[in-house]
């Protein structure tokens, strides 16, 4: 039988690959898929403690987690497209040409 430990288990194992594929790679849709499973894992918890303590209030976290998560898609699509745009590459380190060197403009 599956126990909450097993779901917890998987949960904290997802969580641990999404860290290390958001500090290690360079790639912005890497470092996004990774944030998604991240946010997965932590829907995992959340559903699965709120069914082991037979309530509500986990399910309806993990759809506020999933709202967020679409809106987060959102803003990662225009960051995406203003990065390739102006340096035609996806790579992370490309970002620094968004700073604003001048704030009195």
């Amino acid at each position: 039988m599956i126990s909450i430990h097993h779901y917890m288990i998987l949960a904290t194992l997802l969580f641990s690959v999404g860290i290390v594929g958001v500090v290690s790679r360079k790639n912005l849709f890497i470092i996004y898929m990774s944030i998604e499973l991240m946010l997965n894992s932590a829907n995992l918890a959340l559903v699965a403690l709120g069914r082991h303590f037979e309530k509500i209030d986990g399910s309806v976290m993990a759809m506020m987690i999933i709202a967020i998560a679409a809106a987060e898609a959102a803003i990662f699509l225009v960051a995406v497209i203003l990065l390739f745009r102006k340096k035609e590459s996806i790579d992370v380190d490309l970002f620094n040409f968004l700073r604003r060197q001048d704030v009195s403009r």
